[in-house]
């Protein structure tokens, strides 16, 4: 991964100049003065940063086994510094180095994992599970003033088990989404779990954040898949699940689902998967307008037949060409495109066709045109690209960030104007108008969820332009009566607004559960559950 940006450093590209003159005449933006801090210029600042003691160092070198695994240099250090959200990546370029680790510590088993718990509990650190560096809401940023210890879990990359029977498969956290679907698909299974972030988020990173992929429609989203799950704590280990379903008790894998690193560290998740299909086709359709494209995309998800991916663009991101990535600045983007809908069908090849003919009535009906399988097949290719996309706008001069949420059906309209005016008021206001665009990017039967790109200028401080802009945005959110997120979790960044959103009964519950697993609190300190009041 590379450090100051997204994904594999092969893969980024500067933007075409037919997309840096629209940006210019656009929205004003211009050439950064100056490029980012390398990487040799943040190492000579690693030395003035915490350091572990000699005693927590040979505890946490008898914590883990192999002599690699743990790591006090300064590039390591730096690669574990972080996330991959906008102002993560501004700050790091800045040469801002807050909240870098003391030590990289890679355990190889779960009890190397309670051993490294333990270590810090005795020695006074906060440990921060890592699995892919991916979080873009501040999951990877500890409010403490402790020494921090990553724990990074790309060890722990095993299939332990696949009951092909049952059809569930037991999985280390540390597999990468590619990693898992390759000693899947090997069997003739899929997890069919692919979010933008696949290609370099991790089983343990899907479960800890409840992500939610792009083919959600029709595979559900990863805590829906999750089975069991083996947890490790400062206080020993928890092991939840041991039945499809149950009426014992409470779920507590739900406690642990979504708990972003902040209650335990998962060690292994047990999944339902599903035969790899014979057949995929994903195809375009148009629609006049988002209300007209929403309430065709509301019949599918209530009435079916359910596709496997069904999302729509607005007007904007599809006259910009976000709903394909890799058609940004092409010529051929209509000069009224109406919004885009990007419609897919898996599974057998009898299934496939009979879903798509049974979609396609549907959709004609609500007012839909067919387009082909072009624009479908060209989002299939480009699915993962949009990071890439957003650095290559930040190199560029640009201010670029994305946020999410969801609500019930009826509230949709209602959000959808919410977000886009407090985004588009507050950063006008600023000084740096945006274009704003959404689409929606997961359907259930009763509501979906609305994705946010904001582009504009950088301005002078871009961190301190979208910082009111994010909250106007949140606050948005919760009085049009959506959750502050739908898949990117909570970390720092939506802390005070889900604190709203679960009450302060609900914020004292997590604190209690807190306490007991993690007493000293070690686990990612800050991230998901506030601190409790001083007294």
């Amino acid at each position: 991964m590379l450090w100051s940006g997204w994904g594999d450093p092969a893969k980024a590209a500067p933007l075409p100049e037919s997309v840096t003159g629209l940006l210019r005449d656009l929205l004003g933006v211009t050439p950064r003065e100056s490029g980012p801090a390398g990487l040799r210029e943040l190492a000579g600042l690693v030395a003035t940063a915490p350091e572990l003691t000699g005693a927590a160092r040979e505890a946490l070198r008898g914590a883990v086994g192999a002599p690699d695994a743990l790591r006090e240099d300064a590039e390591s250090r730096i690669r574990h510094t972080g996330g991959k959200s906008t102002p993560d990546l501004l700050r790091i370029r800045a040469g801002e180095l807050g909240g870098l680790p003391a030590a990289v510590v890679l355990p190889g088993s779960h009890d190397e994992v309670l051993a490294v718990l333990r270590a810090c509990a005795e020695h006074g650190l906060a440990a921060v599970p890592f699995g892919g560096g991916t979080s873009v809401v501040g999951g990877l940023a500890p409010t403490t003033e402790r020494p921090v210890v990553a724990l990074d879990l790309r060890r722990l990359d095993q299939l332990l088990a696949l009951d092909e029977v049952s059809r569930t498969a037991t999985l280390q956290p540390g597999l990468r989404g590619p990693q898992a679907e390759a000693l899947l698909n090997a069997r003739g299974f899929t997890l069919g779990h692919f979010p933008q972030s696949f290609e370099w988020a991790t089983v343990g990173g899907f479960a800890a954040a409840r992500s939610s992929g792009q083919a959600s429609a029709g595979y559900g989203r990863f805590d829906e898949m999750v089975l069991a799950l083996t947890v490790a704590t400062p206080e020993g280990t928890l092991d939840t699940g041991r039945a499809p379903r149950s009426a014992a008790g409470p779920d507590l894998r739900q406690l642990i689902l979504g708990s972003e690193g902040a209650l335990g560290v998962i060690t292994s998740v047990t999944v339902r998967v599903r035969p790899l299909p014979a057949a995929r086709v994903y195809e375009g359709w148009r629609f006049p307008d988002f209300t007209t494209g929403a309430a065709a995309l509301r019949r599918l998800a209530q009435d079916g037949p359910r596709p496997t991916v069904l999302r729509l663009s607005d007007e904007s991101e599809t006259f910009i060409g976000l709903a394909q990535p890799d058609a940004i600045g092409s010529a051929e983007l209509p000069q009224n495109p109406g919004c885009l809908a990007i419609v897919g069908h898996e599974g057998t090849e009898a299934e496939t066709a009979a879903r798509r003919a049974a979609a396609r009535e549907v959709l004609l009906a609500c007012g839909g045109e067919y387009l082909g399988e072009e624009p479908g097949d060209r989002w299939e290719h480009g699915r993962y690209n949009a990071p890439y996309l957003r650095d290559a706008l930040l190199d560029a001069g640009a201010f670029a960030e994305t946020l999410e949420t969801a609500a019930f059906w009826s509230a949709i309209p209602a959000l959808y104007t919410g977000v886009r005016d407090a985004l588009t008021g507050t950063l006008t206001e600023a000084g740096t108008p945006p274009l704003v665009m959404c689409h929606i990017s997961h359907t259930y039967e009763n509501g979906a969820s609305l994705y946010f790109t904001v582009v504009g200028a950088q301005g002078k401080d871009a961190i301190a332009h979208w910082a009111p802009a994010k909250a106007a945005a949140n606050d948005a959110i919760l009085a049009a009566g959506g959750t502050i997120s739908h898949h990117h979790g909570v970390g720092t960044d939506h802390r005070d607004w889900y604190a709203q959103e679960i009450g302060p009964l609900g914020i004292r519950t997590l604190q209690a559960v807190k306490a007991e697993l993690d007493p000293s609190g070690v686990l990612n300190p800050g991230v998901l559950v506030p601190a409790p009041a001083a007294e």
